[in-house]
């Protein structure tokens, strides 16, 4: 029997908005969906501000009892020590983060983090009890190279291969040339992928944890294609970038079962 996985709609802001702008999304985020009546337990909604935005963002999920979870846009590999700019996965969890993104294709290329940094960030989120979002994909030179899962499963395999704990897992198909192109990947080339990276998990760490892990598509989501996505077997939300910028819009993706009356 497949496993029941709650779809995850979680909304990367990268370098946007300060800890007062964070305050008013939220709180708009929060009053829209609960306008629409959106049920929290049969879909999942995260937003991933600034690390200078999570303090601001706790005070009011706290105070507000919002249901709208939230997490960190990165961490550090090391717990503590002299690493200037660096954020360790304890204060983040001192912050109650629910998730961190790790490997998100901007890492990987514009700071240089290699498979092996990435693994250890992972294990990092682990040791101190936040759930990683592990991002993976190709870049069109990779596509034509090697095709479509390839690179995202030798990712996959380079970040989780050896790690014990996999308790609670995300991880997030990014297609590297469709992230802000505005041209996403097709409903069945996300869905090939998102399999292929299941049957690594498996695999790696057998068919409960591959069952059980939520694999999220991300790269152009919008609320005009989120029901194609989301109407594939293996895909179970979505990682959004500047979609999830315009409180409308995110809740709308969010609500994408309203969109087929399901």
């Amino acid at each position: 029997m497949t496993t029941q996985r709650t779809p995850l709609m979680a909304g990367n802001w990268k370098m946007n908005l300060d800890h007062l702008q964070a305050i008013a999304f939220v709180q708009k985020l929060s009053w829209t969906l609960k306008d629409a009546k959106h049920d929290f337990s049969q879909v999942e909604v995260a937003v991933f501000p600034p690390f200078t935005d999570l303090r601001s963002v706790q005070t009011l999920v706290d105070a507000d009892k919002l249901k709208i979870a939230y997490g960190a846009q990165d961490l550090s590999q090391h717990d503590s020590g002299a690493y200037t700019g660096e954020v360790s996965g304890q204060f983040l969890k001192a912050l109650a983060c629910e998730y961190v993104i790790i490997g998100h294709s901007e890492r990987r290329t514009l700071h240089g983090e290699t498979d092996e940094v990435v693994a250890a960030k992972v294990r990092a989120a682990v040791k101190h009890d936040v759930v990683p979002v592990l991002c993976v994909g190709e870049t069109a030179e990779d596509l034509e190279q090697h095709g479509a899962a390839a690179i995202p499963v030798a990712q996959v395999r380079a970040a989780l291969e050896g790690l014990a704990d996999l308790d609670r897992l995300v991880i997030a198909y990014e297609p590297v040339w469709a992230i802000g192109s505005g041209q996403a990947a097709t409903p069945a080339q996300a869905q090939a992928v998102c399999r292929a990276i299941r049957d690594e998990l498996a695999k790696l760490h057998g068919a409960e944890v591959a069952e059980a892990t939520r694999i999220l598509y991300g790269g152009s989501v919008k609320s005009d294609n989120i029901v194609g996505f989301m109407s594939e077997p293996d895909v179970d939300g979505a990682l959004i970038g500047g979609a999830s910028l315009k409180v409308d819009e995110f809740a709308s993706i969010a609500r994408y079962r309203s969109h087929v009356g399901a």
